[in-house]
């Protein structure tokens, strides 16, 4: 029997360019095939030519056959009419694929439609059964929702909707979670899987995320560079890997798994934070503006770093991680709780003593293209913030070449702009900037996320190496657990504004305490399939809880697995007593140490 689906020899040139060099891919009926590779590898581009998706300064050269019949060169008829019915997609951002001002059960019920001969209605009861499949809540009241009514799980979840809505032989899932938390990129691989499933389609999936891809692909193809390097069975490439590449990738992943031996730190605290707390204003109307509401950003964040220390917070899009950090850099007095920087409680710090204690304290942002000014040349950028402390022309011209050496890049190319560097180039620029000044804490907002793994790998072994250098301590903030299990030395869990559990991180991330913490870790895929396919998944039911409520009780109970298994009189005390938090624990009322990796 011939394959589903059988590239050969496919070429794709933008203006010219090469982005894709004879790709030669098979796909079997209800079999799983993962692309991977770095950012520029041509997986998107792969996936996108064999539907006629991309722009039309694409020039697509090669065989592209779906059960035997040729696409490349096809007239748009033909696509059209192949599209949605035989092969779908997975769009990477649902935001964008859905249109904006047409409610989300009507364009799915569009989508029934144009391959289908039914009824509007009945494609509108297709559109909420549909709905209602892939876990969306009260289905039929969402389908009269507008796209920016759902969350960024929600939509997704409402894309894998309307790609089953033909029942496909192919689906094409592009990136489909990388803008997700980890605890929603969970539900939508489960969401993936039921569709599958539901539906017995093939699936391409593309990601760069190989935990993904070890959890959910039969067969793997690795691309590098716009070629395929490397393809096999998922236990072949994972477990053997034979190209040089696909060992460098794997090997500079990150793994929730592996643990690394903390340093436990033994210096004085250079911050102390108690129930700090931020809220910001709600306001409607254009014209007359008028409060509405608040956003209860941060509700009672508890933190200790010590000097030479890294503590990561670590939670969900939402959780107020960020919003924490920018508080502490403001030095002012918090609107709720206090904060001690270097044993100095801010909100009584006149101005020269808030200008010494700036330079103490530092920070890396997420996205160095952002933070960098690009009518700048790199040498001005590192060092403004010494112009800014009032460093003398002499200091400067010796500090800067010393920077750029110390981040590993080369000081002849200060007078360069950063659109002159790569990705990596420049977060390292931005940790130079960081540097300048000698601070003693650094602030580390995301610094990796931006990155592409063999990136990643090289940055985090540059921060670890100032660390051991400079003696400086790390306050991190991020999304990806094993780069936090690979960096830091303790970590704080926040929920909503609020910090549920906080320990060393060995102990924390081997017996979590908090069910929050269980479900975090256990939604972390691991990039070995034999591993990733009997691990037990905590899946949370939903996305967080508005922040603009305040809430009654332990705030995590609507989503608590453990609420199945209490009395009623335990979940009356989760309704209306809040679980304190001191010092590293669990914020829970009933807590239960758990081994989740």
């Amino acid at each position: 029997m011939n394959p589903l689906l059988e590239v050969t020899g496919l070429d794709v040139d933008f203006d010219g360019r090469a982005a894709v060099r004879d790709v030669c891919l098979t796909l079997e009926r209800g079999e799983v095939l993962g692309l991977v590779g770095e950012s520029g590898s041509g997986k998107s581009a792969t996936a996108l030519a064999i539907l006629g998706l991309l722009p039309g300064n694409a020039a697509v050269r090669g065989s592209v056959r779906l059960d035997g019949s040729e696409l490349v060169g096809a007239g748009e008829r033909e696509l059209t009419r192949i599209r949605g019915s035989r092969v779908a997609m997975v769009f990477q951002d649902p935001l964008s694929a859905f249109t904006p001002v047409y409610r989300i059960g009507d364009q799915i019920a569009e989508a029934v439609r144009a391959h289908r001969d039914v009824p509007r209605e009945q494609a509108r009861s297709r559109a909420v059964e549909l709905l209602d499949l892939v876990g969306i809540p009260e289905p039929a009241l969402r389908a009269r929702a507008f796209p920016h009514e759902f969350s960024g799980g929600m939509r997704q979840r409402a894309m894998i909707a309307m790609a089953m809505a033909a029942e496909p032989d192919l689906i094409l899932a592009d990136e489909p979670t990388t803008a997700l938390d980890v605890t929603i990129q969970a539900q939508i691989l489960d969401v993936l899987r039921a569709a599958q499933r539901a539906t017995g389609a093939a699936v391409l999936l593309v990601s760069h995320d190989l935990g993904v891809i070890a959890g959910l692909a039969d067969r793997v193809a690795v691309m590098r560079e716009g070629r395929v390097v490397e393809q096999g069975t998922a236990t072949e490439v994972f477990d053997r890997p034979r190209a040089p590449y696909t060992r460098q990738l794997l090997a500079a992943v990150p793994r929730i798994d592996t643990p690394r031996r903390p340093r436990p730190a033994t210096g004085e605290p250079v911050l102390t934070v108690r129930g700090l707390t931020r809220t910001f204003p709600v306001h409607t109307g254009t014209v007359v503006r008028r409060r509405s509401g608040t956003v209860y950003a941060v509700d009672g964040v508890d933190l200790d770093v010590r000097r030479g220390e890294t503590l990561a917070l670590v939670g969900e899009s939402g959780s107020g991680k960020s919003t924490t950090l920018f508080e502490l850099l403001e030095l002012t007095a918090p609107e709720g709780g206090s904060v001690e920087l270097f044993g100095q409680r801010l909100g009584t710090l006149g101005r020269a003593e808030a200008r010494a204690l700036r330079r103490r304290i530092q920070i890396v942002f997420q996205d160095p293209m952002a933070s960098l000014d690009p009518r700048m040349p790199v040498g001005d950028i590192i060092a403004e913030p010494l112009r800014a402390q009032g460093a003398d022309r002499a200091v400067i011209a010796r500090r800067v070449p010393a920077l750029l050496a110390q981040v590993g890049l080369e000081p002849a190319h200060a007078d360069r702009f950063p659109h002159e560097f790569s990705g990596g180039q420049r977060q390292r620029v931005g940790i130079a900037r960081a540097l300048s000044v000698e601070p003693e804490l650094l602030v580390l907002d995301e610094p990796l996320s931006a990155l592409d793994v063999s990136v990643q790998a090289e940055v985090l072994e540059l921060l670890r190496r100032l660390k051991e250098e400079l003696g400086l301590a790390y306050l991190l903030v991020s999304h990806d657990l094993a780069v936090v299990r690979n960096i830091a030395d303790r970590v704080s869990v926040v929920y909503l504004g609020r910090t549920v559990e906080a320990g060393p991180v060995d102990e924390v991330f081997a017996r979590p305490r908090h069910p929050y913490t269980q479900a975090l870790l256990s939604a972390v895929p691991v990039p070995d399939p034999t591993r990733e396919r009997h691990r037990t998944r905590i899946l949370l039911p939903g996305d967080p809880p508005s922040p603009t409520r305040r809430y009654d009780g332990c705030r995590f109970r609507a989503r608590c697995p453990l609420q199945a298994d209490l009395t009623v009189d335990e979940r009356k005390r989760c309704a209306h007593e809040v679980p304190e938090f001191e010092g590293d624990g669990a914020a829970c009322h009933f807590a239960r140490a758990r081994e989740v990796l």
